[in-house]
């Protein structure tokens, strides 16, 4: 499997609780943060529920 580089560029202000609870769950919390996770199907429908929040990058 390939991994994901996945960075928040838009604040969750004004978001609800279940957003800010994936953004947590994908451990970012503030604007710039950046984190590597592999490439599986719970990490792609966390990316789904806040994607207009996050930019995401694929790693080989």
């Amino acid at each position: 499997m390939s991994n994901i580089m996945i960075e928040q560029v838009k604040s969750y202000i004004g978001s609800n609780k279940k957003q800010r609870d994936t953004l947590r769950a994908l451990g970012l919390g503030k604007i710039g943060d950046s984190v590597v996770k592999e490439d599986s199907k719970v990490v792609l429908g966390m990316i789904s529920k806040v994607s207009h929040l996050l930019k995401i990058e694929n790693i080989k």
